[in-house]
């Protein structure tokens, strides 16, 4: 029975079969052998086994943006804190931007993510390769090349590709290799003075806003290139009520439009700026209550593809400045199941709808195989208590940086435990046991 085990007693939530019930998991040499109702005491002989004691069992989380410092910045975020921290929140694969130094543009680069990833980070680390050389949104990457080194998905990161016709040529080019473009959909000139969400609470605060048609220009733009080359596009985040409707229009018509949604937008708005809280500086900028319930919305009917983390570490110099001139960003790796399970228990979203935007969804999106618990698949999962209450304590946190809008919130649902490739990468123990 040697390297075999089993996992009993779960409550399964698996989108890819539509799974939301009692059942067991059991796992040999990396990979689901079996699940569901009949992997139970009975069936499973002398093979080792785990009561999950009726906790959640889904497939491993998988983030679609996260930024991480190394190489360059190591201050703000190494590979290995940020396997660290995705792994205590059920994230068992992650999606790193290009937004490096240097920057993530030539093959080189590339292979030395994936072997310094392979060797220090505990979850799986997929690279999503510059668009352009530098992130200058000028000169093309070699982007054939750089998908044969492994690169997933190509983007310009935190930047907007401002030129329409480089922006056309991406498009066309990369239809070649059916890769996978992601864009952030901003209009630069709308939005360069702005640093949180246009309106009224913008005013009270005296501080310059940001309007959703900052997000939509950009985002119209974008979908008519689609259209006119035919292209794979993927709007990394989108914010409001308006960017949503018009990428379910995209699909309607046939057009290849995918877009995400961060934690951050599904679960605070504008109000949660505050006294000028510069934790919940980010762009796009939270947005109205209105947006916010569209944006939960978007993501049930499926309008929205997947959810991500959106993870920023940021130094905290950086973030202790006049909300003006405080950076951009926050973390988020390790609060994103929990924050989420707000919007399950607030009735939102179903577990099985939450679930599938944080797994079977992306893993499509990207082409990976995880994402599900079938037969054959990749044994990465994570076990979590739905129902159990807790108080987040930046300092805790995994991750080097601690910028996170939700220091002191109040959860409900913790990860218990993270398994990668069938090994066991998070084990939580309460205060006070041992293992």
């Amino acid at each position: 029975m040697s390297g075999r085990r089993a996992y009993l007693n779960a409550h399964i939530v698996d989108p890819a079969s539509s799974t939301d019930g009692p059942g067991g998991l059991l796992v040999e040499d990396g990979a689901i052998l079996a699940m569901g109702g009949d992997v139970t005491t009975q069936t499973i002989g002398e093979t080792p086994s785990e009561d999950c004691e009726g906790r959640i069992m889904a497939p491993g989380l998988i983030d679609g943006r996260v930024f991480v410092g190394e190489p360059g910045a190591e201050y703000r975020e190494t590979l290995a804190t940020a396997g660290e921290a995705a792994a205590a929140g059920g994230v068992t694969t992650f999606v790193m931007m290009p937004d490096t130094d240097p920057v993530i543009d030539d093959i080189a680069l590339v292979d030395f993510i994936r072997r310094r990833a392979g060797a220090t980070a505990k979850v799986r680390v997929k690279i999503a390769a510059a668009l352009t050389k530098g992130l200058s949104g000028a000169e093309m990457t070699e982007i054939g090349l750089l998908a044969k080194a492994g690169a997933i998905a190509f983007t310009d990161g935190r930047r907007s590709i401002e030129s329409a016709l480089v922006f056309r040529r991406l498009l066309t080019y990369t239809r070649d290799f059916d890769a996978l473009v992601m864009n952030h959909v901003e209009e630069p000139s709308l939005a360069a003075n702005g640093v949180m969400n246009e309106g009224e609470f913008a005013s009270r605060l005296g501080l310059a806003g940001v309007p959703t048609e900052a997000e939509t220009i950009a985002l119209e733009r974008d979908l008519q290139l689609v259209a006119l080359t035919g292209g794979r596009y993927h709007a990394a985040l989108v914010s409001c009520q308006a960017a949503a409707e018009r990428i379910a229009r995209a699909k309607d018509q046939g057009h290849a439009a995918t877009c995400g949604v961060s934690v951050n937008h599904l679960t605070l708005n504008e109000i949660d700026v505050g006294a000028y809280r510069t934790f919940c500086k980010m762009s796009p900028p939270l947005r109205a209550e209105t947006d916010r319930m569209a944006m939960i919305e978007a993501v049930r009917t499926g309008a929205v593809d997947i959810i991500v983390s959106s993870h920023d570490p940021q130094d905290v110099e950086d973030k202790r400045h006049p909300f003006e001139e405080a950076t951009y960003g926050a973390v988020g790796l390790e609060t994103l199941l929990p924050a989420l399970l707000r919007l399950v228990h607030a009735g939102d979203l179903t577990c099985l709808e939450l679930i599938a935007a944080l797994t079977l969804r992306p893993a499509d999106l990207f082409g990976l195989p995880q994402g599900r618990l079938q037969p054959g698949a990749p044994a990465d999962f994570v076990l979590f208590d739905p129902d159990e209450p807790w108080v987040l304590d930046r300092n805790d946190l995994r991750s080097r940086s601690k910028n996170t809008p939700f220091d002191e919130a109040r959860f409900v649902g913790r990860v218990h435990k993270t398994v990668v490739a069938g090994q066991t990468v998070y084990d939580y123990r309460p205060t006070g046991t041992t293992s």
